[in-house]
């Protein structure tokens, strides 16, 4: 579900593992995003590619609850 400004709670961000990779991470923490669990890799054949979980919190009390 979106916060009212139309963040996204939840946002998987993947792409090959370079600089511009971390730069979108970085942009979606200055955003207000916070990393939610460890970072992935694989291999595909050429190159490594990582994915990462961000949550958005709405206020001081908002927490992520495991499905």
């Amino acid at each position: 579900m979106d916060d009212r400004d139309g963040r996204l709670r939840y946002r998987l961000l993947t792409g090959p593992d370079d600089a511009e990779f971390c730069r979108r991470v970085s942009g979606a923490l200055t955003e207000g995003y916070r990393l939610h669990g460890s970072p992935a890799m694989t291999f595909d054949g050429r190159r490594v590619v990582v994915a990462q979980a961000l949550v958005w919190d709405d206020g001081p009390d908002a927490r992520v609850v495991p499905a």
